[in-house]
């Protein structure tokens, strides 16, 4: 049964997906975790610390498996918290890029560090991973193999893992955590979120031929190639959007956001601010556009 939570659903060979009973608007049906492989597994993103979801993960399991290794695709608490705690009872290690903060930009970091700007929404800061794993990294284990691919943006640390697909062998599977989803685009909130890293990772990941994608939340995406040109356009569309408001004179943040979402729920309005402060710290950035007094929230920006 599809977005059941506890139900073991299998994607492909090797790759069964459980649902988290984590269900809001910023996580659709909850969080999903995979299984990859056959007898001794990996577990991509156990997900939030919820007794009932780590006893549905484990009875994912056929008769004789183990989860040997614990992937974590990036440090919010929907995804991450659990595996401290499924790590300690299996004696198994965790592997991620490293704790919530790492894989910030100069920029970012800097913003953070002198106050500028306030952040950590949803944010594990007590995930620290076992063992780091760098971009390009291969684990390989039993009849799996994962890659980790660094796709900050939606979070400094963020990682996807890619394997080989194994019904297409010359194609490859992209477990993309947040970085990609099907149902919505990511959000990206400075300090954590950065767009000019978001759309750099995404373009990447557009270089490549996927033949699927799974992500943190939602379905499975059956054709990657038009989901990452139509994340990476709306991305476009959004900036030359602030770009046209801003041509017609100031503004701040709040007037761009009602101008810009008029269409969306007040209810997400805060979400779609901090989506349009990562736009305005990249543009000013490419000195596109100016901020007074300087870049964040409460500043009135303008073209350059």
């Amino acid at each position: 049964m599809p977005n059941q939570p506890g139900i073991c659903e299998p994607l492909a060979p090797g790759i069964r997906r459980i649902l988290a009973p984590n269900p809001s608007p910023m996580t659709l049906h909850g969080t999903n975790s995979y299984l990859v492989g056959t007898g001794e597994v990996a577990l991509i993103d156990p997900g939030p610390n919820d007794p009932a979801h780590a006893r549905a993960l484990m009875a994912a399991l056929d008769a004789g498996e183990r989860i040997t290794h614990i992937f974590v695709t990036h440090a919010h608490l929907d995804h991450s918290p659990l595996a401290r705690e499924m790590a300690a009872a299996l004696n198994i290690r965790t592997h991620a890029f490293g704790p919530a903060t790492a894989g910030r930009s100069p920029l970012m970091e800097a913003l953070a560090q002198n106050g500028t700007l306030a952040g950590g929404e949803g944010i594990d800061f007590e995930f620290t991973p076992d063992v780091v794993l760098s971009c390009g990294d291969v684990l390989t284990h039993g009849d799996w193999a994962l890659e980790a691919i660094h796709t900050p943006g939606h979070l400094g640390n963020h990682l996807c893992f890619a394997m080989q697909d194994p019904e297409d062998s010359a194609r490859d599977v992209l477990f993309s955590g947040d970085h990609v989803m099907g149902w919505a685009s990511s959000l990206v909130s400075p300090p954590d979120g950065d767009m000019a890293a978001y759309m750099a990772a995404t373009r990447r990941l557009a270089a490549r031929d996927w033949s699927v994608i799974h992500s943190g939340h939602g379905d499975p995406i059956l054709d990657p190639a038009a989901r990452l040109a139509f994340l990476i356009a709306h991305r476009e569309s959004r900036e030359a959007g602030i770009l046209a408001e801003l041509s017609k004179g100031t503004a701040t943040i709040t007037e761009l956001t009602a101008a810009l979402y008029a269409q969306t729920p007040p209810a997400l309005h805060p979400a779609a601010a901090r989506n349009i402060l990562a736009h305005l710290l990249d543009l000013t950035a490419q000195a596109r556009v100016t901020a007074d007094p300087a870049p964040g929230p409460a500043a009135r920006y303008a073209l350059a």
